[in-house]
């Protein structure tokens, strides 16, 4: 189905907004050899967190939002990224998921944001009611450099647009605004599992997820273990559901990080054992570690899950 809105146009007016905003938010601009619109946000450029904010919600497609609040929850790490959408699937897994694997020689990187939409080569756009169809592309990397020509052509043509009117954002996770982007993930996450536990995506209406933001490191493995630590053990989400009761229940109890067998180290240490393979790590760990479902029939809340400031604080400190 086409929809009535494009995620890759709600994007491109954000992509733009964030190029007009460049200097204010320390960000580089630049076209690359094909005329693609570059924003370099923390590799050559130092970035923030306000532009990790706004790269979040570029991620989204335009259908989330996403604020820097404050948060007593977890102690010590108070300053927390609160995420909402009320189009969470689309938001979530046509959007923000790093679905896109990317390849040309030595480099290598995930793609996130619309421009997935529009070229569809995930299974996953086979279960999602979702066609856009835009001039324009927006796609993010986690990345410290800008991608090389094919993988420019790649993206272009496998989106069916010019290059020059495509977007990409790149940041390396040990930065500012690269950690920041990542750790508003953790609705995508939540998202991500209850697919994975084949829960109707479209009974899935609304979400808000929260997460601490997690200070970066240099290290790129203690970078990445951090923000997938905030999600993992101080991550929260609600989620409001239609259908049974019986089946929002079973979605709350296995939502949580803690169900998996891997919990309760620090993820770069879980990192360094599989050496690197995240396909030995156990998937049910990519998750929030509380969760809320609502089901909105009856109006009940499952509760599953709770937050652990202890191992958060072995992991940021």
């Amino acid at each position: 189905m086409t929809a009535l809105f494009s995620l890759n146009q709600m994007a491109w007016d954000l992509f733009t907004a964030l190029e007009r905003d460049a200097a204010l938010l320390r960000l580089g601009v630049a076209r690359g050899g094909l005329g693609e619109r570059l924003i370099d946000a923390g590799s050559l450029h130092p970035g923030g967190i306000e532009a990790g904010r706004r790269i979040a919600e570029i991620c989204m497609g335009g259908l989330g939002r996403v604020a820097v609040t404050t948060d007593a929850t977890l102690g010590r790490w108070p300053l927390t990224l609160t995420v909402a959408s009320s189009q969470p699937v689309l938001a979530c897994l046509a959007s923000q998921y790093a679905g896109w694997s990317l390849q040309d020689g030595k480099f290598f990187a995930l793609g996130s944001g619309p421009a997935r939409a529009l070229a569809r080569k995930e299974a996953l756009f086979a279960e999602l009611d979702y066609q856009d169809r835009a001039e324009h592309a927006v796609l993010v990397l986690e990345s410290a450099k800008p991608p090389p020509v094919a993988i420019i052509e790649k993206v272009a043509g496998d989106c069916g647009i010019a290059p020059d009117q495509l977007g990409v954002i790149f940041a390396p996770t040990q930065s500012l605004a690269g950690a920041s982007q990542v750790v508003a993930r953790v609705l995508e996450v939540a998202l991500h599992k209850a697919h994975e536990r084949h829960f109707p995506l479209d009974r899935i209406k609304d979400g808000v997820a929260a997460a601490p933001l997690a200070p970066p490191h240099p290290d790129f493995v203690t970078a990445m273990g951090r923000t997938n630590d905030a999600i993992i053990f101080g991550g929260r989400v609600h989620l409001f559901v239609t259908g049974p009761e019986a089946e929002a229940r079973d979605l709350a109890e296995h939502l949580p990080s803690s169900t998996s067998r891997d919990y309760g180290k620090p993820f770069a240490e879980i990192f360094r054992a599989a050496k690197g393979d995240f396909y030995a790590i156990d998937g049910a760990l990519f998750s929030p570690a509380m969760a809320q479902v609502t089901a909105l029939e009856t109006g009940r809340t499952f509760h599953s899950g709770q937050v652990n400031p202890i191992a958060l604080d072995a992991s940021f400190a």
